[in-house]
């Protein structure tokens, strides 16, 4: 109502009766509808994400190809609904207000310049939401322990709208919690017991430093990364999920097995930035989508790249989706792989099937094994992922029903056992470190202010001369890549500040998670929450149970400093452009 009601001045005149009509009949009927359309999508987006529409109903609006496949065969009858619902609705409030409209008489001149300041007032105290001190933000709504509950409280046409607005500020958006001294957060990063030891030299590069493989080897390893798309611990049983990934559970006893692997985050980028860059998670988009990432960025293949190592990403899907293509061949990526390159045998809405996609893995890594020269191939998979489609006749079902998460995990897990199998009878087996890990679990939801329990995922290290081990300690996938690089044999300087669980896998943990706008730093049992505009929260969380439990009292200052310092940092890094590498002599 604010834009009409500020052009009434100058245009609310009978001189202008027709003009003014349309155009008021016009906006009014464009905003009623943006309304209407907003919550007519929320109930499914809501079952997907346990949150109302937010910055991911904007960001995926980017790759229209991928978001109307998968709403089309995934969610044909509510797509088809909802768009019926919002025309016939809206074609009903443009006629009720294009019929208020004719019947409408005109004020005078003088009674509208009267009214007119009240009306401002009215309608501007209304958008303020509030007579506190600040306006309406997330932070006033957050009333209970259950995001999904604050979330219902906001509408979802102001959510949108104001994850767009945050979007435009998200370089500086761990400052959300509050204050905190830049002078300490470096300090306290490397206070943590596998950085203390190290030698930050460079003042320009503060995380900066040289690791010293705990493996020695002649002759440094391969490295395959397989990143498999949604595969949380819900879906293993020997962490508490259901039986669908039986190739897995055969792999855990041939390799590192981590008990306590937590994401940190909600998003494939997200788990990109952590695993493939060592890159900690902030309340922003991923530094994947980010522009100042968008090269001189550290990635392992940037790192591995100086070193000698042939590097490439495969991808069963259009490599340019989450802007991934450009922050690959950006940051290291020597070649990106992706469907125009396949010749897939079964497509679905999100690319080949992972059969096809590992089929081609095993081709490229042939080839670049017979070129002589070490390797790291990032493959990223596809099939589990809505609308949950996979080829005929592969997998006995779980569930009645194809096309259900569990059935794909089941399909995922039995492309993951054939391509491992594969490899295994190849040459390059035994000179190759193998990591499999998920990017994030499939829908991440619970009563919780942060389901931690939904951020659980397995992973396993096997390959070369990996001995079984099983990792009790928590872990976070940002510890992944010291940890390769350590059992590759691979010395090297980067600004990773990720644990080495091949130099220390005994001592306790921790996982940083980020949830919404909301961060979890989980050490032990102990959690503490950091949350926008308001005060932090202490928990102890139950690994067995998945409960979260807060506490009424005040959190630790000691915990609170080491939550605070761990989610500025990135925002300092990435704004800064410190996470890099210096650069080589001859350049």
């Amino acid at each position: 109502m604010a834009i009409p009601v500020l052009l009434a001045p100058l245009f609310a005149y009978r001189h202008f009766t027709r003009f003014w009509k349309i155009a008021t009949v016009s906006w009014g009927t464009i905003a009623l509808v943006f309304i209407l359309f907003m919550e007519l999508s929320s109930p499914q987006f809501i079952m997907q994400y346990d949150v109302r529409p937010n910055r991911l109903f904007v960001e995926y609006l980017a790759y229209p190809q991928e978001v109307f496949s998968t709403l089309w065969n995934g969610f044909r009858t509510a797509l088809i609904a909802g768009v019926s619902l919002t025309i016939g609705l809206g074609l009903a409030i443009f006629y009720l207000l294009k019929h208020a409209s004719d019947g409408a008489q005109m004020w005078p001149a003088k009674k509208l310049l009267l009214v007119w300041p009240i009306l401002c007032v009215v309608v501007f105290m209304q958008i303020r939401s509030t007579t506190g001190h600040r306006p309406a933000n997330p932070a006033l709504f957050a009333l209970t322990g259950d995001s999904m509950v604050n979330s219902l409280i906001i509408n979802s046409g102001w959510s949108v709208l104001e994850a767009v607005y945050s979007m435009r500020r998200e370089a500086v958006s761990s400052e959300i919690y509050g204050a905190f001294p830049a002078a300490q957060v470096f300090p306290e990063v490397k206070a943590a017991n596998w950085l203390r030891d190290y030698s930050f030299t460079d003042p320009k590069l503060p995380t900066l430093h040289f690791q010293q493989a705990a493996v020695k080897r002649d002759r440094p390893l391969n490295l395959v990364i397989v990143l498999e798309e949604s595969l949380g611990a819900t879906f293993v049983e020997s962490l508490g999920g259901v039986p669908v990934t039986p190739e897995l559970e055969k792999l855990k006893n041939e390799g590192w097995w981590f008990e306590q692997l937590y994401a940190t985050g909600t998003r494939s980028i997200r788990g990109i930035e952590a695993v493939v860059a060592g890159f900690p998670p902030t309340p922003a988009r991923s530094v994947v989508k980010l522009s100042l990432a968008q090269k001189n960025f550290y990635t392992l293949a940037e790192g591995l790249g100086q070193q000698g190592y042939h590097t490439e990403f495969v991808y069963g899907g259009e490599a340019h989706f989450d802007n991934m293509r450009s922050f690959f061949t950006g940051n290291g990526f020597k070649r990106v792989v992706d469907i125009r390159e396949m010749r897939p045998a079964f497509i679905g809405s999100w690319g080949a099937s992972d059969e096809d996609l590992f089929d081609k893995s095993l081709e490229r890594l042939a080839d670049l094994h017979a070129q002589g020269k070490p390797f790291f191939s990032l493959i990223f998979t596809t099939s589990n992922h809505e609308p949950f489609e996979f080829p005929d006749g592969k997998i006995a079902l779980h569930d009645p029903a194809k096309q259900t998460v569990n059935n794909a995990v089941k399909y995922a897990d039995y492309a993951l056992g054939r391509f491992i199998a594969e490899a295994k009878k190849q040459a390059y087996w035994k000179d190759t470190v193998f990591l499999i890990v998920a990017d994030h679990d499939n829908r991440v939801y619970g009563n919780s202010l942060v389901p931690i329990k939904k951020f659980h995922i397995p992973g396993l290290i096997l390959g070369a001369d990996i001995k079984p081990k099983r990792v009790s300690t928590i872990a976070s996938q940002i510890d992944l890549g010291p940890t390769l690089l350590s059992l590759m044999g691979v010395s090297s300087t980067h600004p990773m500040t990720g644990r080495d669980f091949a130099r220390d896998s005994t001592t306790p943990g921790r996982a940083l998670i980020q949830f919404n706008n909301y961060f979890a730093w989980l050490e032990g049992p102990s959690t503490t929450i950091l949350r926008p505009g308001q005060l932090p929260l202490s928990g102890r969380y139950d690994a067995l149970t998945g409960e979260l439990n807060i506490d009424t009292k005040t959190a630790e200052k000691a915990q609170v400093d080491k939550a605070m310092a761990h989610v500025i940092m990135p925002s300092l890094l990435y704004r800064e452009q410190k996470y890099k590498l210096p650069k080589l002599r001859h350049e």
